[in-house]
């Protein structure tokens, strides 16, 4: 009886699960992965991050490289992997695991966030990435960041919301 319980209440939790995957794999069939060593991150608060904060990492803005953007994790629910490499008082060996991080997406909009394996031949701990930057309400007008008409299209494509563009 207690397997076919934890069976009832996995099968529940794939239900909220299932959304995420979908928005994942529009903007993995969109951007490329690309690999970036000593992105950095942080569990603190950030005065451009409004609302909860669960997390981020920064990434360069594509139109300007010499920018770098906050991407915020979303929602709490299942991020606790990538908090506890995250935490200044992680260990050394914690530390290691995300030194390099798979990211495919625009910073400017919304990414995929992945950590390597071990031989960092493969992505792995896929985390969908949110652009929360801003002052009013945690929206930016891309423009200011360079967007272009194309850019902005391909944001629409992989799920970036009308009221964000």
């Amino acid at each position: 009886m207690p397997f076919l319980l934890y069976g009832f209440y996995r099968a529940f939790l794939q239900l909220f699960v299932l959304p995420a995957v979908f928005r994942m794999r529009r903007v993995l069939r969109e951007y490329p992965w690309r690999l970036y060593s000593d992105a950095p991150h942080g569990l603190a608060d950030r005065a451009d991050v409004v609302g909860r904060q669960y997390g981020w990492f920064e990434f360069p803005n594509p139109s300007r490289p010499e920018q770098k953007l906050a991407m915020v994790f979303p929602r709490h629910w299942g991020v606790g992997w990538w908090h506890r490499r995250m935490a200044p008082r992680a260990t050394p060996e914690l530390k290691a695991q995300i030194r390099v991080v798979w990211f495919a997406g625009d910073p400017r909009f919304t990414g995929v966030i992945a950590a390597p394996t071990s031989d960092e031949s493969t992505a792995r701990r896929f985390r969908f990435l949110n652009q929360q930057t801003g002052a009013e309400g945690g929206r930016h007008p891309v423009a200011d960041w360079g967007a272009t008409a194309e850019d902005i299209e391909r944001g629409r494509r992989v799920g970036a919301g009308s009221d964000r563009l």
